[in-house]
């Protein structure tokens, strides 16, 4: 990767875009008051299983195969994505925040990167109604309109939902930032192996039964911090 490719993604990963990822928990909050998430023990194995049995045959193939209809130059097959994506979420509150911070994403990088022009045609599907718009549908699409492959996408999706994830327990639970830091790095290899491994010609499909129910259970929370 070039250095200006380079620096044209990092301004949609770093935590400074404003994508409202620090309203959401993704579950998380309900898995802490539930009980299932008490230490940083436990918030690694909870994480990790949503990696590998959710996001990596879902989220982590939309940004792939979003990354490749890049290079391709095909509308249609990022709007047919997207579709299958919002069919396996299985909870609301996820889709609607996938759908919010994935629609920041595009309208930023439809307004700013004027080289590809899907990213204004997907915009224009997504202000249209005619597509969800969801955050690894618009990533996926904005990473490779920046240059990046496909794989460096996925890791950089995967690396900015882990950060998510570490961010949301430290204001849940008693987990420090040197603990935070150390499960991500301990998590680090897993992403690479994910990013490297998901095959974009794979059927898209979901795992992940635990955090599911507790993103499901999160309406229903005597009191919360975040929104899902």
């Amino acid at each position: 990767m070039n250095t200006p490719a380079l620096l044209e993604g990092l301004r949609f990963v770093d935590t400074f875009f404003p994508s409202g990822s620090y309203a959401f928990s993704s579950g998380l909050e309900a898995a802490v008051q539930g009980g299932a998430v008490k230490t940083s023990e436990q918030l690694a194995r909870y994480i990790e299983d949503v990696l590998r049995g959710g996001m990596s045959r879902r989220e982590v193939l939309a940004v792939k195969q979003a990354n490749h209809a890049v290079s391709m130059g095909v509308l249609d097959d990022t709007v047919r994505i997207d579709r299958a994506l919002d069919s396996t979420k299985v909870c609301r509150e996820s889709r609607l925040a996938s759908r919010q911070m994935g629609r920041q994403v595009i309208r930023v990088a439809a307004d700013q990167i004027r080289a590809k022009p899907i990213l204004s045609e997907y915009r224009d599907e997504l202000e249209a109604d005619r597509t969800p718009g969801h955050l690894a549908v618009t990533f996926g699409l904005t990473m490779g309109a920046c240059g990046w492959s496909s794989e460096e996408t996925a890791a950089a999706f995967l690396y900015q939902t882990a950060v998510g994830f570490i961010s949301a327990a430290m204001r849940l639970s008693p987990i420090g930032q040197h603990e935070g830091q150390r499960i991500l790095g301990e998590w680090l290899p897993l992403i690479e192996r994910i990013s490297r491994d998901v095959d974009i010609d794979s059927a898209m499909s979901s795992w992940s039964p635990i955090q599911d129910i507790y993103a499901m259970r999160h309406g229903s929370l005597e009191w919360r911090l975040f929104r899902s």
